[in-house]
């Protein structure tokens, strides 16, 4: 029974969009397949690792109505390992999934379509928002990189989606720094607050591309929906309480610094080589018209640099953590970043001049 007939990319492209989320490894067997579905010349593609599912399709000549699961990673290696040009039928037969390209035979084992979990839709209360795959693919980019890894506070391993009013913002906190950014919306929406998992941020930034296309998220209290281009990506939520992340963010720092973004991102670079691999911390030091950053390590060795700047304020000590500096500055792109200072015990505040809807809050450290 033929599946699919036509070139390698038609097929792969799909398979590829959704086989990020299967896992090399599994409890269950069957999760490490991909679901395809062929009816009236339309092949479906379903993976899921029962927290996430992404769904996207295909065109095929073949009007046959066939399901059947084959392993996600092992077709993709296959096809990827085809010519670019090449002709490929994928065919049925006797349990086995076939794949034929040229002189090419691949023959693979296929798990029953009606055993692949599926899950379901959510239909409580719904908050529906669109933006650009561009507008939502920057606001993840512009804090997703300070969301916690296995901490034991499960609701920081993720990222919290806010819609009020006509805005959405997004705010990622591993308890040493915080990140937030929002975005204006065409109208009002009701609100409602959701954790996102850390996989499906991931994921989202991955598969989003940089275009004015439309993206349309359906929010649920326990769900979120998110559908753009031939993709439908479903996502459960992290069921907690996020940190009251406006309490964070400091008001009244009274001591403002204009820095070159390129120039200080250079620097911190260099000083890390000498700081220590486990806490690599950073001493800047702000004097009249000068920032000296330094950096030492276990076996007394020490790296210094300086930076001119404008600055005719009390003088600062402050230490912090050279990777959450480095984090903000490799993930946007302006020319300039502000500092907002407040004392050498007070955390700092980082915007962007031309972005005053983004903000970057550090801890400091002692070193």
């Amino acid at each position: 029974m033929l599946l699919f007939k036509g070139p390698r990319d038609q097929i792969l492209a799909p398979l590829q969009s959704v086989c990020g989320i299967v896992e090399k490894r599994h409890t269950l067997p069957i999760l490490s397949n991909v679901l395809i579905e062929n009816e009236a010349n339309r092949l479906t593609l379903l993976a899921t690792d029962i927290e996430i599912q992404i769904k996207t399709s295909a065109d095929t000549v073949s009007p046959e109505k066939i399901a059947l699961t084959v392993a996600a990673r092992k077709l993709q290696d296959i096809l990827r390992s085809l010519p670019e040009d090449a002709e490929v039928s994928l065919t049925l037969d006797d349990k086995r999934l076939q794949v034929k390209a040229g002189r090419s035979r691949f023959n693979l084992q296929t798990l029953p379509a009606e055993d692949f979990p599926r899950m379901l839709l959510s239909d409580g209360n719904q908050t529906s928002l669109k933006l650009s795959q561009k507008q939502f693919r920057r606001l993840l980019a512009l804090v997703q990189y300070a969301m916690a890894q296995q901490d034991i506070r499960y609701y920081l391993n993720g990222l919290l989606l806010v819609v009020k009013g006509n805005e959405v913002c997004v705010v990622a906190t591993d308890g040493h720094r915080l990140a937030y950014a929002k975005e204006t919306l065409a109208e009002p929406l009701p609100s409602i607050e959701v954790i996102l998992p850390r996989k499906t941020v991931l994921e989202l930034s991955r598969q989003l591309d940089d275009v004015d296309e439309p993206l349309e998220i359906v929010l649920t209290p326990t769900q979120a929906q998110f559908r753009f281009g031939s993709i439908e990506f479903v996502s459960k939520l992290i069921d907690g309480k996020f940190p009251d992340y406006e309490r964070v963010i400091p008001k009244n720092h009274d001591k403002l610094i204009k820095l070159s973004r390129p120039s200080l991102l250079q620097s911190l670079l260099r000083v890390k080589i000498l700081t220590n691999e486990k806490t690599p911390g950073v001493r800047l030091i702000f004097a009249e018209n000068t920032l000296k950053i330094v950096g030492n390590n276990t076996e007394r060795e020490e790296a210094q640099e300086e930076i001119e700047i404008q600055y005719a304020n009390d003088a600062i000590d402050i230490g912090f953590n050279v990777n959450y500096l480095l984090d903000v500055l490799n993930n946007t792109s302006s020319d300039d970043i502000e500092c907002h200072l407040g004392d050498a015990s007070s955390s700092a505040l980082f915007q962007l001049p031309d972005n005053q809807d983004f903000k970057y809050v550090v801890m400091p450290m002692r070193i």
